[in-house]
């Protein structure tokens, strides 16, 4: 696993073929009053998806927002304004849905995948997380095979996947012993899961 990609925070990163990163370390105002109002008044689901010959529970609890429903903060709605101001001249289209993820410890992770159900599969597009509580690997990797590339993300952090990054690169959350809880905020565009 190489550090190269993630050497200095708040830099875009070109990724090749398209692709690119941008990480800003403490980009959320008040990381700590979000995350407590979150994790108390999100209605989190627990999912169960068909993995391989058999139905298992995700592991991780889940919400969606798409455009049009009330988000459950209003930081959320001035973060998403903020991001698509940010990233207009990438997107050229506003951010339209919050996917919230909350890692209960380091037991819950998120396994290696890109953002490719719906236009993400065909078109650049940009994924903007925002990291809530407790630091997380990130990692990466180049889509079809090579070294993987990790990154700690901590409370308050930006990192935004743009251009072709959801078809060319994979991304993961592994699990982790004893970690704390953590809230991923994920901002998409109209038909991007």
């Amino acid at each position: 696993m190489q550090d190269s990609l993630f050497d200095v925070a708040g830099h875009r990163r070109d990724l090749g073929d398209g692709a690119w990163l941008d990480v800003r370390t403490g980009w959320q105002s008040d990381p700590d009053g979000l995350f407590s109002a979150l994790a108390r008044d999100v209605p989190w689901v627990a999912e169960r998806r068909r993995m391989y010959d058999r139905t298992l529970p995700v592991p991780r609890l889940l919400r969606y927002y798409d455009s049009g429903v009330a988000l459950p903060h209003p930081a959320l709605a001035a973060a998403m304004a903020e991001l698509t101001e940010m990233y207009w001249d990438d997107l050229h289209e506003p951010f339209t849905s919050v996917g919230l993820c909350l890692y209960r410890d380091g037991a819950d992770s998120v396994a290696w995948h890109g953002d490719t159900i719906g236009r993400g599969a065909t078109h650049d597009t940009v994924v903007a997380i925002v990291s809530l509580g407790a630091a997380r690997p990130f990692l990466m990797r180049p889509r079809g095979g090579g070294a993987s590339t990790r990154l700690t993300v901590g409370h308050g952090d930006l990192l935004s996947m743009g251009g072709s990054a959801q078809r060319t690169w994979e991304h993961a959350v592994p699990k982790v012993p004893a970690a704390g809880p953590r809230i991923s905020v994920q901002f998409r565009a109209a038909g991007v899961r």
